[in-house]
């Protein structure tokens, strides 16, 4: 095993058609337009040394190493801020350039500490590698550094010298050894958008500087590691490095946070996790991450993780931990005897978006194989089960059209309930750098969040809707674009049903659905409305990009459609820049979703009713399959409360925090007579559990997971899983000991499953993206290479469908007793519920769930920052601390759902989505008052799960 190679080519590659030819070193080179000549010979095999070029951002040409001689031209110009030029006759190596490389280094060098024995830079550090490129063999200006190498000059204190910057819980700022190459700087500017650092001072006492000379932590930074990765010394260096020393072996795997799907390296010492690097060529990042994916990897080897199966008869009893036998033995015989008690439909299963596909896979196959009932279900039903319903009914597929890069030719994108420099911060990234090159952006949120205005971008409009009135908002704009004629009409008359357009376009025209009109419930002014739309509809290649603010409505499924038709009548479908994109909330949502999670449809989104489809499984699999869709996770909570259902298998949720209204899920879990949690950690669904069986982390198997785009990215093991077997090998027992003749030796081969039977996955083979790197699915003989970009010459469905798309108030309304409305999202920091990124040092920016209100609300109620308060609904009320925000409108406030003692849930309701059963997580009608103390649920629900947690024989209760 060695480490993963990737090339650095000192400059971004030219997308220029147009070639060029020139010779450089005697060899004849043809590259793009564009190209700069240092990418030029790295193409050809000729290295230019360079300080401060790197192919992540734009040339700068500072450190005055790459310079080349030009025949016919003066001077010795900068190969890589040069571009190519048909018939250019290039050298890179002369007497000349040797001496003036040589020189330049001296006075790196004559700069810089000289301890690269014990530098954690050793081995890695380009500035040790350029020494030895250029010949450099002495420094006639000395070594004494005396700007900023050392605290003390011949005994006498240095005041250009600064100590180092440790607050970063992830990585070191050592002034000492910055060379002023200024690629941080670029980094932070080009590549994340944040613009946290600068070049302090001049000359030799030049240096980085987050902020105006602050440290790290109390800066803009957003510690996404982009500095990190492209700083060429020791000067910022992960702590994990520092710790460890440098990696020896690497593979390239995928993140398990977000539905980006960002590809890493995994860098290893032996067993131990070194470092994760993104990786260049990973499609779906090009190179870049955030916090979460590139250091917040801990929790895998956290103290809190369970590493042993567990049993109790009792959710009062302590734990008993049991041999991997014993329990699968134990859920074998209950599962077996609560479905001859109560009835085959008594016990289900839910599948995890944090597993993989194989994993998925095998849960479903295990609940209708193996139990013999439909009754499975997975996260999608709490948060983007409308997209699937939705873009299925307008488009013909269940899943967003385009693919990362096709923003990067997007003019104009609307962005609606979403977050994503929070949510999904790497493409929330590659968005801005899209804005600050000119495309114009609408946000739709009743929340001013960051891309509203931050450095170099700013919003042309956003539109602060009430929550639940997405429909309306949405429908209005339509109403401009109809009424005004800015529809497309070629593009609706080739690709949607005319018909049923001039049947959508009279409704959308009607006046109760115009600007000026629906101002009266979305608080929105009637001119926004207007210019949003005018932009959307004239402004070039438009593009829509959502989130759960959309689908976490009782009309979830309704915006999506209404989404559809305003891509449709505008005709952004089906090219680069444009389409309808949601953004999936976890690593592997999409996937788990095209496994054939939901209890109507078998993988592929076929559903469960279908003969046909049923054949070529119940063929496959030699069982007879029940027709009948099963229950979703709310009718299993209902059926367990009314007592017909009686067991659960849960691989890697955690419904107890994520679920809307907490009490009615405790309920429905306590009713239960076998529940088995199968986790990293005893999550907060385990207090109610009767098994518990220990979980592997992303780094522990192999597999894969399909991201927001489709796109299916391999998982790679890099480590032995430390409980003993990764999650689909339980599962694979779990069935044997049910009496299923399972026996796959790898995943590859459930991957092989997966394609045979279903079309859209048909040519995925381990093989297949080994060769790839990653394709977008639909894969198959008819398009062999995957589908960056679907509905490119047709809707799957045929016609595109114009939905009506009536908008309905929701049941949930705010009066006397609950005058405000709240309205749930994310942060940067934490994930989900937190189960992974709170054990890691990411709480070091969130070590809590705070309650954002606009300051005039907190005035009329007495509250000051950071004062306890209590948030009331009509399902139940919780503690916790205010954040004093004009992000928030008057009579609207915010919180975020990661922590557990918070437990935002126990205030959401149980009204849900018409078509699909998501929660309406997005708008709960709330009051808040001044509090002392925890509210006596907490209190109560502290009580039990500490007496949950309990293990025999351990002294304390796990956390």
């Amino acid at each position: 095993m060695s480490l993963v190679p990737e090339i650095d080519y000192g400059t971004p590659a030219s997308l220029s058609e147009t070639m060029v030819t020139l010779t450089i070193d005697g060899r004849q080179i043809t590259v793009p337009e564009g190209t700069s000549i240092m990418r030029a010979s790295m193409e050809a095999g000729i290295q230019v040394p360079k300080l401060c070029a790197t192919d992540m951002v734009d040339a700068f040409g500072s450190c005055r190493l790459c310079l080349v001689e030009i025949e016919g031209r003066n001077g010795t110009p900068a190969s890589c801020t040069t571009p190519v030029a048909p018939g250019l006759v290039v050298h890179t190596q002369t007497g000349r350039l040797k001496d003036i490389r040589r020189g330049v280094m001296e006075l790196y060098i004559s700069d810089h500490p000289l301890d690269c024995l014990t530098c954690a830079a050793n081995g890695d550090c380009e500035l040790q590698d350029m020494a030895g490129a250029v010949g450099l063999r002495d420094v006639r200006y000395g070594y004494e550094g005396d700007n900023h190498v050392k605290a003390r000059n011949s005994g006498d204190i240095n005041l250009k010298w600064m100590p180092k910057d440790e607050s970063n819980p992830y990585f070191t700022y050592d002034p000492s050894k910055c060379i002023v190459c200024s690629r941080c700087v670029r980094a932070c500017e080009e590549v994340q958008g944040t613009f946290a650092l600068t070049i302090e001072g001049r000359g030799f006492g030049s240096r980085v500087s987050p902020g105006m000379h602050e440290h790290f932590i109390d800066s803009e930074c957003v510690s996404c590691g982009a500095c990190v990765q492209a700083c060429p010394t020791a000067t910022l260096t992960e702590k994990s490095v520092i710790a460890i020393g440098q990696p020896e072996h690497s593979a390239v795997t995928t993140c398990a946070y977000c539905g980006v799907g960002c590809s890493f390296k995994a860098e290893m010492r032996g067993e131990e996790l070194v470092r994760m690097v993104p990786w260049k060529d990973g499609q779906a990042n090009r190179g870049h991450s955030c916090v979460k994916g590139r250091f917040a990897y801990g929790y895998s080897t956290h103290k809190d993780r369970i590493l042993n199966p567990m049993v109790r008869e009792k959710v009062t009893d302590p734990w008993r931990e049991v041999t991997w036998d014993e329990a699968f033995a134990h859920i074998a015989t209950e599962f077996k005897r609560l479905q001859y008690q109560y009835g085959r439909d008594s016990i289900g299963g839910i599948t995890s978006s944090r597993c993989t596909n194989e994993e998925t896979y095998l849960v479903q196959k295990l609940v209708r194989a193996g139990f013999g009932n439909n009754n499975v279900d997975t996260c999608a039903r709490v948060c983007h089960s409308p997209t699937g319903y939705g873009l299925g009914q307008a488009f013909g597929t269940s899943a967003g059209t385009q693919n990362f890069d096709s923003v990067e030719h997007s003019d104009v994108v609307i962005v609606i309930g979403a977050n994503p420099t929070d949510g999904h911060p790497v493409f929330g990234s590659r968005l801005k750098k899209r804005l600050r090159q000119g495309a114009k952006l609408i946000v739709i949120d009743p929340r001013r969040i960051d891309l509203v205005r931050t450095p170099h971008v700013e919003a042309s409009f956003h539109l602060p809707l009430k929550p639940g009135t997405n429909v309306a908002m949405m429908t209005a704009l339509a109403h401009v674009i109809v009424t005004e004629g800015l529809f497309d009409e070629k593009f609706i008359r080739e690709r949607c049903d005319w018909s049923e357009f001039e049947d959508w376009a009279g409704f959308v025209s009607e006046p109760q659905h115009s600007p000026e009109e629906t101002e009266r419930y979305t608080g929105v002014p009637a001119d926004l409305v207007r210019g949003a739309a005018r932009l959307f509809a004239k402004g070039g290649n438009g593009a829509i990009y959502y989130g759960l603010g959309v689908t976490e409505h009782s009309q979830g499924s309704t915006t999506v459609m209404a989404i559809a038709n305003l891509a449709m009548v505008t005709g952004n479908i089906g090219r680069p820049g444009v389409g309808v994109n949601p953004l999936r909330g976890q690593n592997n949502v999409q996937g788990s979703c095209d496994m054939g999670s939901f209890p109507h449809e078998l993988p592929g989104y076929r559903h469960i009713s279908d003969d046909a489809t049923r054949d070529i499984f119940e063929k496959l699999w030699g069982v007879k399959l029940n027709n009948e869709p099963g229950l979703r996770i709310p009718n299993m909570l209902d059926a367990a409360v009314d007592g017909s259902f009686r067991g659960l298998y849960i691989q890697g949720e955690d419904i107890l925090q994520s679920d809307p209204d907490t009490k009615h899920v405790a309920a429905g879990l306590a009713a239960m007579e076998c529940v088995v949690v199968h986790d990293l950690f005893l999550n907060e669904t385990a207090n109610y559990a009767h098994v518990f069986l220990p979980g592997s982390t992303f780094l522990e198997k192999d597999g894969t997971f399909t991201n927001a785009e489709r796109r299916i990215n391999r998982v790679r093991k890099v480590m032995t899983p430390r409980n003993g077997y990764a999650d689909w090998e339980v599962t694979q027992k779990m069935a044997q000991a049910m009496g299923l003749g399972w026996n796959y030796a790898h995943p590859s081969e459930i991957m092989d499953e997966i394609a045979a039977t279903t079309p859209s996955f048909a040519l995925v083979s381990y093989d297949y993206l080994e060769k790839m790197g990653s394709v977008q699915w639909p894969c198959n003989e008819k398009t062999p290479l995957g589908s960056p970009i679907m509905h490119v010459d047709g809707f799957v469905r045929g016609k595109g469908k114009f939905i009506r798309t009536e908008y309905v108030a929701t049941d949930e309304r705010t009066g006397p007793r609950f005058p405000l409305l709240l309205t749930t999202g994310r942060i940067l920091s934490q994930y989900n519920v937190g189960a992974q990124t709170r054990r890691t040092e990411n709480v070091m920016w969130h070590a809590e769930d705070r309650l954002e209100m606009h300051p005039h609300d907190a005035e009329q109620r007495g509250i000051r920052e950071g004062d306890w308060i209590k948030l009331t609904s009509r399902s139940g009320d919780t503690t916790l601390r205010a954040l004093i925000t004009d992000r928030v409108a008057p009579g609207v406030v915010y919180t975020t759902f990661h922590h557990p003692d918070t437990q935002a849930n126990v205030i959401t309701t149980d009204y849900s989505d018409w078509a699909t059963n998501c929660p309406e997580y997005k708008v709960t009608a709330v009051q808040v008052s001044p509090s002392n103390g925890p509210s006596q649920w907490q209190v109560d629900y502290d009580e039990q799960a500490k007496q949950s947690r309990r293990i025999a024989g351990k002294m304390e209760a796990a956390e």
